[in-house]
């Protein structure tokens, strides 16, 4: 991050940045609820045209799960589908909300998540008091755009009114973080709580953990 950068707003992904998600709990799912191995059911499993038109909003969940069926090759309901999916959240990323509470309250939090609408109401619901003080959430599904499509984040900006080099975004995905980098946000990818840590103290949002330490000790 070059020097004198003021962060005037933090964007977050969700899946992994906030909220833990595991695909291997929905294949499990849908594999008990067809007689099938779950690691069958993985290996058919991919981010087809199919998901990605879901998240933008473009096919409902029912459309969705005909297509799954097709993919996957399973005779189970839509219930049962929906039953699955809804098994990929595993709770708040630890550390992440003490984490949240040491960040300077003046700049503003955003989430942006490609997310259907069968989850986002599950999660926004479900964490909500996680999310408490993020000031908006923006969603694939609503947006009709997904990231790491470049029009997907410039409906963000405009909606934030903040210049992308004034813009700290995190998401756990390479292809996310490098896309925000090429529209000029400060981008942090996330593999870990370290990495958004070190970004916020890197902008000066929270304090770096050298000085914590001089801190305690004193």
């Amino acid at each position: 991050m070059s020097p004198g950068v003021n962060i005037a707003a933090l964007v977050f992904d969700l899946g992994n940045v906030i909220v833990g998600i595991d695909f291997d709990r929905v294949f499990r799912a849908w594999g008990d609820h067809a007689g099938v191995p779950a690691h069958e059911i993985k290996a058919a499993f991919s981010f087809d045209a199919a998901y990605c038109a879901h998240e933008r909003g473009e096919l409902s969940i029912i459309e969705y799960c005909r297509s799954l069926r097709a993919t996957l090759g399973l005779s189970i309901s839509d219930r049962q589908l929906i039953d699955g999916w809804s098994k990929i959240f595993t709770g708040a990323v630890p550390g992440v909300a003490a984490l949240l509470s040491r960040v300077d309250r003046s700049v503003p939090r955003y989430i942006f998540s490609n997310s259907n609408q069968t989850h986002y109401c599950q999660w926004i619901h479900e964490y909500a008091t996680l999310l408490k003080d993020f000031r908006r959430v923006f969603v694939s599904s609503e947006l009709g755009c997904r990231k790491p499509e470049s029009v997907a984040f410039n409906r963000v900006l405009s909606a934030i009114e903040v210049s992308p080099e004034r813009v700290m975004f995190f998401d756990d995905t390479k292809e996310n973080a490098d896309a925000a980098l090429r529209l000029g946000m400060v981008s942090v990818q996330v593999r870990s709580l370290r990495d958004i840590e070190t970004g916020l103290a890197k902008a000066g949002l929270i304090p770096r953990a050298d000085q914590l330490s001089t801190t305690r000790s004193r």
